[in-house]
């Protein structure tokens, strides 16, 4: 059940719900992820950053995934979030994965329209849907940066990105950021309603980790049909980890610490499906 975002992205769309998007950095991760979408009934989209393939390669990350697909009968899709230039891009095409995303927000907006549109002649050639961004999302996270002081999407400028390049879905600043926030993130919402007007693709949400439920809620009620979170399953994990380390200090074997990580990514997985509006939609 290993599938293009394209068409999981456009039913969304129609039905005014969006599908959860969920950096995968090992495959107990991956395993977690699966269990959630298996128990909700959703389809997932799985993905891996720049950060994440340089600790193992594409055709590791893909291989997981891969696995995880042709178990299941849910839709998943393995897509590239961030890919950061026309070579890597191409890679994670090459090496299978059915969703592409090319990120050139941070260069002038002809140089962003002229690489998406590269990337987007090479993969529609093969079906595999592209992911662009226009706008930026703020914060850290692996080797993405930003603190650009005027971080959101301008609604004529997407509305031309779309149209020149030929994305299947864009990526909007609308005030998220990655890593963890400082304080209480509030979503641009007026923005997003206004790009949402003048363009017709699925949008996407970065940068979702630590959002608050009802605004992600909100947003996907405006138009939103892509959330991804990574930073809250990093630290899910790891706190499922610790606390079976704190209680048996002696323990040694990685399947016994891995599996409370991994009960706590399916349990987090799992209500953002529902946060959503993804369960039940497989």
């Amino acid at each position: 059940m290993l599938v293009t975002s394209k068409e999981l992205l456009l039913d969304a769309q129609k039905n005014h719900y969006a599908v959860g998007a969920f950096n995968v950095e090992n495959m107990e991760m991956v395993m977690a992820v699966l269990a959630a979408a298996e128990e909700q009934n959703s389809p997932v989209i799985m993905q891996t950053t720049p950060g994440t393939v340089k600790y193992a390669g594409f055709d590791y990350y893909f291989a997981n995934v891969k696995a995880a697909a042709e178990r299941t009968k849910i839709p998943v899709v393995m897509h590239l979030d961030h890919g950061n230039s026309f070579a890597m891009a191409m890679q994670a095409f090459r090496a299978g994965y059915t969703s592409i995303m090319i990120d050139g927000s941070k260069l002038p907006f002809e140089e962003n329209i002229d690489l998406t549109k590269s990337v987007v002649n090479v993969c529609h050639a093969s079906n595999v849907p592209v992911e662009g961004e226009l706008g930026k999302v703020g914060g850290k996270e692996d080797d993405l940066e930003n603190d650009d002081d005027n971080p959101y999407t301008d609604p004529q400028e997407a509305k031309e990105f779309v149209e020149r390049t030929g994305v299947d879905s864009l990526a909007i600043g609308i005030g998220t950021a990655h890593g963890v926030y400082k304080g209480i993130p509030k979503v641009n919402m007026e923005v997003l309603s206004a790009v949402r007007a003048v363009v017709d693709v699925p949008l996407v949400m970065h940068g979702t980790s630590g959002v608050p439920d009802e605004q992600v809620r909100d947003a996907v009620r405006r138009g939103i049909c892509k959330v991804n979170y990574a930073t809250d399953l990093r630290i899910a994990f790891t706190n499922g980890v610790k606390a079976y380390m704190n209680d048996n200090p002696n323990a040694f074997d990685p399947k016994k610490y891995s599996a409370p990580g991994m009960k706590e990514v399916t349990a987090y997985v799992a209500q953002k499906m529902q946060v959503v509006g993804s369960v039940g939609k497989a």
